[in-house]
């Protein structure tokens, strides 16, 4: 939809991060919503940063096995010869050098860095696919019953309120072990993608709720709307409508939507990490390096620095690209 001709100079807009939004051409010809978004993000600085930082994580996690290759170290090799007699890094802050970026773990030697960068992996791989679950399930669910109504909307909205009800974290400790029995029983190995599996599961199973009574909502408040009349006069169908009316008038609710639920899970991961709750002691996980950490806080706090510097520039790129994307999507939210 293009904006209306403007007489004279229009001021600009201003984005999240307090700087000049984009123009209106000359001709008084206005942006299409997705090029005023793009410019209104473009403009942001802290959307520019964030972003940056979010490329840059992602990168290395993708790449994590050409960085095991490039720094010679893997995450399971230990190195009990660079310990004292109590099992601590020997060197400055938990040894930390050139051939060790991040020093070592205290008792069993394996490197602190290239496990962060598999962690990094874990956690982002578990962050993304739960959210991508969630979004599918919640915009379908939320669809269906915005656009439908009735019988299916009384349905979609008991079993919505069904879950909230659920207590995660009593699920979220119990489904994993009865789920590890269920399939490998006690002396079995359990692989590491089982338990990421898991993880991924148990979010999607309390993660969609949110977006489902979001979309809904839209799709109440858009089905009334003189485009949407206008296309059930003119004899479309219900994909057509759902489609090709709906659905693109959806677009920017659902990357807000997106975008707030993955640092969520990136935090979820590692507090069920934390606790011990589906990954394996193998599997390298922010949540697990920081719990093991714990006793050594004052031998070695380096250990429990690394890790807990890292989860957090993550979580606080997601969360500002997150709100710097609200803002340019919805101007009027900024503020």
């Amino acid at each position: 939809m293009s904006l209306s001709p403007a007489a004279g100079p229009v001021p600009a807009a201003t984005g999240s991060g307090g700087t000049a939004g984009p123009p209106r051409d000359r001709r008084g010809a206005g942006y299409s919503p997705g090029r005023l978004a793009w410019l209104r993000l473009r403009a942001d600085r802290t959307a520019l940063a964030s972003g940056a930082a979010l490329v840059l994580f992602v990168l290395v996690a993708l790449a994590a096995p050409l960085v095991e290759l490039t720094y010679g170290i893997g995450p399971r090799d230990q190195f009990q010869d660079r310990l004292d007699g109590f099992g601590l890094p020997l060197g400055r802050a938990g040894g930390v050098s050139g051939e060790h970026f991040f020093g070592l773990e205290p008792r069993l030697g394996r490197d602190i860095f290239i496990r962060l960068v598999y962690g990094l992996r874990t956690s982002l791989f578990v962050a993304l696919a739960a959210a991508v679950l969630t979004s599918v399930i919640g915009v379908v669910l939320g669809t269906l019953a915005g656009y439908l109504g009735g019988w299916l909307d009384a349905v979609v909205t008991w079993i919505t309120d069904l879950t909230l009800a659920l207590p995660f974290l009593v699920v979220a400790l119990v489904l994993p072990p009865v789920l590890t029995l269920r399939f490998y029983g006690q002396r079995d190995t359990v692989p590491a993608a089982f338990g990421v599996g898991v993880l991924i599961v148990i979010f999607a199973v309390f993660g969609w709720t949110g977006t489902a009574r979001l979309i809904r909502g839209q799709v109440i408040a858009l089905r009334e709307r003189e485009f949407v009349a206008a296309a059930r006069a003119s004899g479309a169908g219900p994909w057509h409508m759902l489609f090709r009316e709906l659905l693109p008038n959806l677009r920017a609710p659902i990357l807000v939507s997106f975008s707030l639920t993955v640092p969520q899970f990136v935090t979820g991961e590692a507090a069920l990490s934390f606790i011990g709750v589906g990954l394996t002691e193998e599997t390298p996980s922010f949540g697990r390096m920081i719990y093991q950490s714990l006793e050594y806080l004052q031998t070695d706090p380096a250990f429990v620095l690394f890790p807990g510097v890292v989860i957090f520039a993550l979580v606080l790129a997601v969360n500002l690209f997150g709100d710097a994307l609200r803002d340019a999507l919805d101007p009027k939210s900024a503020g």
